[in-house]
């Protein structure tokens, strides 16, 4: 009788007790929780949105610019009438209108500088961004602050626009969360078109989140 062949396979023995012979299926409950879609997808909202910074609009500056320069002339006008009160009962500073119009231009100019200053600063700084259980935001100059805002706190969400912001095509959203007395968050320097998508986004995913806290 001849002997079979090296390279054919004569291994017939049954499998081990226990054994199966097929595909594995130890992963089949890890399989099914990545096919569970994410708050972002159940919100109808594109994945990439989620997690990704944003910027506010650059025309935010000028409103600011123009914010700090309208308060910078009231200081002006106010220290400047200090002055001319001060010249004329004392001797502390010279007596006249010419006197007044120094300090109250000279304060004004001084304030105006430090709101250019702090507008650019501020801009850099502000940046928000939609995760998918909160509203992240990041600013401030000297100060950093930080604020999460998760979904499920938030009671209602508006966008207004002052007259400043109407000349200057602008809005601001406010989100309003639980326990609060006034808005605790507001996004200010958006277009219009950015904060009616924003505000449609955020109450898409505040409302799913609502549901999964529910559940």
């Amino acid at each position: 009788m001849n002997d079979p062949p090296d390279d054919v396979a004569t291994d017939d023995s049954p499998s081990a007790p226990g054994e199966e012979s097929g595909p594995s299926t130890a992963d089949d409950g890890d399989s099914d929780a990545d096919d569970q879609p994410s708050v972002a997808a159940e919100a109808g909202i594109d994945e990439s949105v989620v997690g990704t910074p944003r910027e506010l609009a650059s025309t935010v500056r000028l409103l600011w610019i123009v914010g700090s320069t309208i308060g910078a002339l009231v200081a002006g006008a106010v220290l400047g009438g200090i002055a001319y009160v001060v010249g004329e009962q004392t001797a502390l500073l010279p007596a006249g209108v010419e006197t007044a119009v120094q300090v109250g231009g000279a304060v004004a100019a001084l304030l105006v500088l430090v709101g250019v200053v702090r507008a650019v600063l501020l801009y850099r700084s502000w940046e928000y961004v939609v995760r998918a259980d909160s509203l992240f935001l990041s600013r401030g100059v000297f100060t950093r602050v930080r604020t999460v805002v998760p979904y499920v706190r938030v009671q209602h969400i508006d966008t207004t626009r002052s007259p400043l912001e109407r000349v200057l095509g602008l809005s601001t959203l406010v989100v309003y969360t639980a326990g609060s007395r006034g808005a605790d968050v507001t996004i200010p320097g958006l277009t219009p078109e950015r904060a009616s998508t924003l505000q449609e986004r955020l109450e898409r995913l505040t409302t799913e989140s609502e549901e999964e806290d529910a559940v």
